[in-house]
């Protein structure tokens, strides 16, 4: 039996390539901690969460592309997780906010090369060249130490190395 369902509500992103519409998910049955018949986050299809494990993903986080959450990760909050993104523990997600210049969040999640993925604002790619950019927006301001102690805390919570 399936845990979760596309409820048939959806909402369209641009993510700067393309235009993405996301399908809102409710559950089916009782698993970890959600109930059945609670609503979720968004989708864009079904390869993005399993329907095995404890796997959720919670409120407004939004899954995309060919990101895949299973096992026991939990997506929730602002997060958005997309592209080469295998999450499947609850660590594997690090959502910062509101930080920056932009005073919004920033997601930090595993990809699946084993690297550290950034998503922030209009921003998206490896903790690295996260790193370059706000060093070429920002230099050495406020700004960039706050975005550089974020990018430190998600290496140490994620626990991967680039």
């Amino acid at each position: 039996m399936k845990k979760y369902e596309l409820t048939g509500e959806t909402q369209t992103l641009d993510d700067g390539f393309r235009k993405v519409v996301l399908n809102r998910i409710r559950a089916l049955k009782d698993f970890g901690i959600v109930k059945a018949g609670n609503t979720g986050g968004w989708i864009e299809c079904e390869n993005n969460l399993s329907q095995e494990g404890d796997a959720w993903v919670y409120g407004s986080a939004e899954v995309y592309g060919s990101a895949i959450v299973y096992g026991s990760a939990k997506v929730y909050g602002s997060a958005e997780v997309y592209g080469n993104a295998e999450v499947y523990m609850p660590g594997h997600v690090l959502v910062i906010g509101a930080i920056g210049s932009r005073d919004s969040h920033t997601t930090f999640y595993r990809g699946r090369d084993n690297q550290v993925m950034v998503k922030c604002g209009c921003f998206g790619g490896t903790l690295g060249e996260f790193l370059r950019a706000v060093y070429k927006t920002h230099g050495s301001n406020h700004y960039a130490d706050v975005y550089r102690a974020a990018a430190k805390v998600a290496e140490l919570q994620i626990g991967l190395k680039e």
